[in-house]
């Protein structure tokens, strides 16, 4: 038991690495883009370029095979439904705070909103396009395509380096290779990451080398740095970007089932479990942070960036810990039991960990 114990927390612990570097992007080129200055976490961000979305998708990924063999109702519920439930409240939310209440424009509001229904909202775009991935995932499945005719139709995709003009589209082309691979390779990844554990000096040291790697790929010629964007030396690639992805996301991997043996990194495991917590809420806090610090004065970009990296992550779980203590609201943060497909909710389930 605590051996499967262990399986699990490393997948939170990746999802902890994953949801900080998430917040880190968009905490710097928020604060890039209201200062016109660079801090050390643009530095950060641009060394993790490479693989900060697509570790997520990978992680996200792991656990599909649990599901994949039930019916679709109950596929739909546990993989589609559940995303897109969050994703529709968070995107209201976001767009009635942002456009209708602090834009004061209720008809941009409603227009937003009627795109988001076709078109992912934001940074929200991401759990839209995990309901997206995992209803494509179980079509490939029923029709019995091969793992391998997927996995490379997903990786010349990603090659190709899409741009359609839709957001939806062109986002399932750059990043639906390395959810599947997670997937299909889920087995090596979870015996990466024993082996891992039982070899703390090698996995450093094959750390090590990717990190040197993957900095000499970033930073090369054609690396560009400013307040808001980032452009990749020879990562960006195509080719060169997919493999980099992917040795980065089997890095987090590493990482997490070394981080997770020592006792004082739990917090950042835990921080792996609410990782949906997170990401739906973060974006609010962040912003109002951003906006209180520049107006009274503080407009140094690394301190700047720091607070506002705080009061976004720190934001939602006060959010969610309200909630849980006086039991109203939880609806945010827990799908209630009409959000359910009909016949597929089941009486007070077993949380499945790191799903």
């Amino acid at each position: 038991m605590a051996r499967d114990q262990l399986r699990h927390d490393w997948v939170d612990m990746a999802k902890g690495l994953s949801i900080f570097l998430v917040v880190i992007m968009y905490c710097a080129s928020s604060v890039g883009e209201d200062t016109g200055q660079t801090g050390f976490l643009h530095w950060t961000i641009a060394f993790a370029m490479p693989f900060r979305m697509p570790e997520f998708f990978l992680i996200s990924g792991l656990f599909l095979s649990q599901v994949i063999d039930r019916p679709w109702r109950a596929f739909a519920d546990r993989r589609v439904v559940h995303y897109f439930y969050f994703y529709a409240l968070w995107a209201f939310i976001h767009i009635a705070f942002k456009i209708a209440l602090v834009g004061r424009d209720p008809g941009g509001a409603l227009g937003a909103m009627a795109m988001a229904i076709v078109e992912p909202y934001g940074v929200l775009w991401f759990i839209y396009m995990l309901a997206v991935m995992g209803a494509a995932s179980k079509l490939f499945h029923q029709f019995k395509i091969p793992h391998w005719a997927v996995l490379v139709g997903a990786a010349l995709l990603q090659i190709a380096s899409v741009q359609t003009g839709s957001y939806l589209v062109d986002q399932f082309a750059a990043y639906f290779v390395y959810f599947y691979a997670g997937y299909v390779l889920a087995p090596h990844l979870f015996r990466i990451a024993a082996w891992a554990g039982d070899n703390v000096g090698p996995a450093l040291a094959v750390l090590g080398a990717w990190a040197a790697v993957n900095a000499i790929l970033v930073f090369s010629p054609g690396f560009r740095l400013d307040p808001v964007h980032i452009q990749m030396g020879w990562a960006a690639i195509p080719g060169i970007h997919l493999v980099t992805a992917m040795a980065g996301a089997v890095a987090i991997v590493v990482a997490a089932a070394l981080l997770v043996r020592l006792p004082w990194m739990n917090w950042l495991r835990w921080l792996g479990t609410k990782s949906l917590v997170i990401y739906v809420a973060f974006v609010l806090p962040m912003g109002i942070a951003r906006i209180l610090l520049l107006a009274v004065g503080i407009n140094e970009p690394n301190i700047v960036s720091l607070l506002t990296m705080v009061a976004a992550i720190c934001g939602p779980l006060i959010l969610w810990w309200i909630t849980e203590k006086i039991g109203f609201g939880k609806f945010l943060f827990e799908r209630p039991d009409w959000a359910h497909i009909p016949g597929t909710r089941r009486n007070k389930p077993a949380p499945a960990p790191a799903e």
